[in-house]
């Protein structure tokens, strides 16, 4: 008896093997899961789940008549259809922001103050990176900040130290000259 169980399982693997080789596939997704099914079992080829025609783009797969059609719904899918809530993520387009020094921190101003500008045709958010450095030009701390800048714009940022105690051991700070977009 488990000699013929272990011929069934290898006939009901070859079935499906066979199948998904001649245009039948096992599911429709391209490792997403769907919400409403599609997944699961051998399905007929012949199945339109992407609304065209069942014949376009299709090609015979032997005497059983069946086409095959590559379903690739998943890939008409803009970016933004798993992100968050609809708004596109510009991020990846943008360049980076270029950094300019105002002030440095002062025993008075536990903070640095730089002017960011943003060079692209679209607002965005961008990192900005200050070292703070004592007068043997050791560094103290590196902090960083994120901040809004409207499209070709420029905005001053405030870069904030730990503890006021630090501002009075801040010689230097040196920016990054360049805030990369979030």
């Amino acid at each position: 008896m488990d000699r013929r169980g272990r011929k069934l399982r290898f006939a009901a693997v070859a079935v499906c093997v066979v199948l998904a080789l001649t245009g039948f596939s096992t599911s429709r997704g391209h490792g997403r899961s769907h919400s409403g099914g599609g997944g699961g079992g051998c399905s007929s080829s012949d199945q339109n789940h992407d609304s065209s025609s069942s014949t376009s783009g299709s090609t015979s797969s032997g005497s059983s008549g069946s086409t095959y059609h590559d379903y690739d719904d998943d890939d008409d899918y803009s970016d933004d259809t798993y992100g968050d809530g609809g708004s596109s993520s510009t991020s990846t387009a943008l360049r980076d922001a270029t950094v300019e020094l105002i002030d440095c921190a002062t025993p008075s101003e536990a903070y640095a103050t730089v002017e960011v500008t943003n060079p692209n045709s679209t607002g965005g958010y961008f990192t900005v990176t200050v070292d703070f450095l004592d007068a043997g030009s050791g560094r103290l701390e590196e902090r960083s900040e994120e901040a809004y800048v409207s499209a070709n714009d420029s905005a001053t940022v405030q870069v904030d130290l730990s503890a006021p105690a630090v501002a009075a051991k801040v010689d230097t700070c040196d920016p990054e000259p360049y805030a990369p977009a979030r």
